[in-house]
Parts: C-alpha cells; sequence; structure tokens
C-alpha cells in the first residue's frame, strides 16, 4: 500500500478515517460532531491559554478505564469547559504511531482549536521495533516521518513529539532502546523542520548531550514539558534556547517551586498534561491556588459520572488556570501577566494559526 498517497487523500477529507480498513489500529472520532469554537460566557475578560501538552486520545476522554467503559464518552464537554476558562487552543500529545494517526482525527474534528504532534515517547520506543503493521523499525519511522511532514502542511501537526528520555521508568522501555530511538527522531525532525516537543525524566546529561549534537540543525528549537529537573538542568536547557513546560507535576515540592520561580518569563509555556499531573491540594503550590477557583463544574467519581461533571482524578485543561495560578503566585506577580507572557510564548513557537 501507498501510504502516503493514502495520507494525503485522508488529511484534506473530514470524517475519514486515517487507516486502512485492514489496519490493526482501529478507532474512530465520527461520533463526535464536527466542531468550531463557541464563544464563552461573557461577564467578565477571559485569559488567554494555550493548552500546550494535553493526552486527549487517552480513553478515560471518552468513558473507558482499564479496557471497561465507565461512563457515556464526555470528550466534547471536556473540549467545551477548556474553552470557559479560556483555553484557545489545545495540543494533543501523541505517544506512538498509533496516537499520531488518532491525534490528527480529533484534530479534525476541531479545526482551529485543537492541534497535534507525533512522535513516539521514550517508554514507548518499543513499539517500533514490535509493531503489528509495519515489520521493521526502518519502516515504522519512515511512516512516522511522512505522516508528520503531511500532517505539516496539512496544519494539523505544529511540533514533532512528544520524544526524549526517561530513566524513572526503565521498566517501560531499557536504556539503550530509548537512546537509539531519540536519536533517531531527532535525525527525522531535522527532517520534519518542526518545533520539538520533548521529555526529559532522570536523564539529563545524555538528554543534553544528544540535543547539543543535532543543535544546529534544530532552529525552532521547542519545548521541554512537564519539566521536574533541577534549576541548573533548567538553566541548561533554557541556554540552548528551549522553553520550560510547567504543570502540576512540576510544582509538587519546595524544590519544584524554586525552579519554576527561576524559569525565565519569555520562556514559560503552561499545560495540565492531563489526564495526568494533577495539581493537588496536597502539593507545595496549592497555597498559591487553593480557595481561589470558582465552583464552577461538579466533580464526581467515575461510577456517578452525571453531565456536565469533571472525573475525580482525571486532570483536564480547564484546570490550566491552577497551574497559571500557581505560576504568578510564585513569581509574585499578577497572573495577567503569566497568561499574557505565556500566550505570546506559545504562539511564537507553534503559530496556532495566529499572528500574536
Amino acid at each position: 500500500m501507498n501510504h502516503s498517497r493514502l495520507f494525503s487523500r485522508v488529511l484534506s477529507s473530514p470524517h475519514r478515517s486515517l487507516l486502512p480498513p485492514s489496519c490493526p489500529y482501529s478507532f474512530s472520532y465520527r461520533s463526535l460532531k464536527m466542531s468550531t469554537a463557541s464563544p464563552v460566557p461573557s461577564g467578565h475578560p477571559k485569559p488567554r491559554y494555550v493548552e500546550i501538552g494535553i493526552n486527549l486520545t487517552d480513553p478515560v476522554y471518552i468513558g473507558h478505564y482499564n479496557g471497561k467503559e465507565r461512563h457515556p464518552n464526555d470528550l466534547s464537554d471536556v473540549v467545551q469547559r477548556a474553552r470557559e476558562v479560556g483555553c484557545e487552543k489545545l495540543i494533543v500529545t501523541a505517544s506512538d504511531l498509533h496516537e499520531s494517526y488518532k491525534a490528527i482525527e480529533l484534530s479534525k474534528v476541531y479545526p482551529e482549536t485543537i492541534y497535534n504532534t507525533v512522535g513516539v515517547h521514550p517508554c514507548c520506543c518499543r513499539r517500533i521495533t514490535s509493531d503489528s503493521v509495519y515489520k521493521t523499525a526502518q519502516e515504522y519511522l519512515a511512516q512516522l516521518k511522512d505522516l508528520a511532514i503531511l500532517a505539516k502542511q496539512s496544519g494539523q501537526c505544529i511540533a514533532f513529539g512528544e520524544f526524549g528520555l526517561d530513566y524513572d521508568r526503565l521498566e517501560l522501555c531499557d536504556k539503550e532502546t530509548q537512546l537509539e530511538f531519540f536519536a533517531k527522531q531527532l535525525d527525522i525532525a531535522v527532517e520534519v523542520d518542526l518545533p520539538l516537543f520533548l521529555h526529559s525524566r532522570a536523564a539529563h546529561e545524555d538528554f543534553a548531550r544528544l540535543l547539543r549534537e543535532k543543535l544546529d540543525k534544530l532552529p525552532k528549537r521547542g519545548v521541554v514539558h512537564s519539566f521536574t529537573g533541577t534549576e541548573a538542568e533548567m538553566l541548561e536547557l533554557v541556554g540552548m534556547g528551549f522553553d520550560i513546560g510547567i504543570n502540576g507535576c512540576s510544582l509538587k515540592t519546595e524544590e519544584n517551586l524554586a525552579v519554576a520561580k527561576a524559569v525565565p518569563l519569555e520562556r514559560l509555556q503552561l499545560e495540565t498534561d492531563g489526564p495526568w499531573c494533577e495539581m493537588r491540594p496536597g502539593h507545595a503550590s496549592a497555597r498559591f491556588w487553593k480557595g481561589s477557583d470558582e465552583e464552577r463544574w461538579k466533580s464526581v467519581k467515575k461510577e456517578k459520572w452525571v453531565q456536565g461533571a469533571m472525573i475525580k482524578g482525571r486532570n483536564e485543561p480547564c484546570m490550566i488556570e491552577r497551574v497559571a495560578k500557581a505560576v504568578a503566585g510564585i513569581k509574585e506577580v499578577d497572573v495577567e501577566v503569566v497568561t499574557e507572557a505565556v500566550w505570546a510564548n506559545s504562539v511564537r513557537m507553534f503559530g496556532l494559526g495566529l499572528s500574536k
């Protein structure tokens, strides 16, 4: 099958699956209505957010948990809640080739609101050599590159990733495999010529070394998302020209808060990384947002789901305002200073069909 011809055809055709009928990657977002941005409630000015890292292809957003359906598909409600807090653009993160296809389909359902990345997460790199569709790693990576380029041309893919290194979870993928495919994906990134959406956990030395080897061929740089490293590591990455993504996992401890305070405002980006990385009351950052939230939505256990309710333990893009409030408190500035600076940073890096 000529995959490039297939990709070109379906990328321009709303609601057609990106996959051939024989492909075991089976899914569809056809049950969701084609959607354009709806107005947020009036009353007071809303901040503007770009949610740079949200895993909306995770099954929990269509009501499936550990393979079992617990409640109806409420993905459209999740997107609407995001819009209500001023989250105008969402970047859906891909973790492998399969998820990249899904993310692109979701971008087609929500044009000009949802964009996506294409890439393979370090914890998923074993899939490159064990995929049931592609016989070799070389073929898998070739299709990854083709998909990224075509989705870039269609305006849906605005970053390459999520990729990098994660030495905290070597049980999911060994160090040698991660290193091999981080390097090979950096080679692809040079050809794709998009900003990078990067992941680094307990691997800074190798991570920075491999980035430096390709730095002069990556003029658009990118963002190291969900940052949990040290201040020295953060400053090294900023010095290399990368932005730093902050979410709930970045704001758990007092040490985390000190790092977040030191991130230059012009190099800061915000995210939730939902359904994970919640802002929790027990985190060090809670003092900056707890008690300031409006009780906009009821929150229930998944078994008690009702229309319009959030699910306890399932992080959502609408919670990005908590991240913004925490960062503003840490930096001792008004939240508007943070949100407007970060909006400009995200538009500068990703474009998103906007000029500023």
